[in-house]
């Protein structure tokens, strides 16, 4: 919060320019998820026999992190996942947990090991 906010009792006053960043943020983000749940969408049409059950959808659609859905969906744990693609458990709770985003090298190496695309995992804001 600005040093410039002005909090009384459950009211927060805040520059304009802070408010119009927030609510940027708050666009992109939601434009990221709407990004994830169609690319996993558009992955089910490309192969139907292994595109993304409806159970897994809805949790993208509900803005669960990709990784963490994409990881449940192939049944696997994080140190299974770890094993499997050469990234540290630790980097992967990091990515499912937003705490890091993973460079290019990391998510291609998680992509690979779950047998998805990028931009399943990434896919580009539009």
């Amino acid at each position: 919060m600005s040093e410039h906010a002005n909090v009384q009792g459950d009211t927060v006053t805040i520059p304009k320019a802070e408010y119009e960043a927030l609510l940027a943020d708050a666009a992109l983000v939601e434009r990221q998820q709407e990004a994830w749940a169609a690319a996993a969408y558009e992955a089910y049409l490309r192969n139907p026999g292994e595109g993304l059950p409806d159970v897994f959808m809805g949790r993208l659609l509900d803005d669960e992190p990709p990784l963490r859905v994409f990881r449940d969906w192939r049944g696997l744990t994080q140190q299974q996942l770890a094993d499997a693609s050469g990234v540290s458990r630790v980097q992967i709770a990091e990515i499912e947990t937003g705490r890091k985003t993973g460079s290019v090298a990391t998510l291609r190496k998680l992509a690979d090991a779950l047998r998805v695309t990028m931009d399943e995992l990434v896919p580009t804001a539009t």
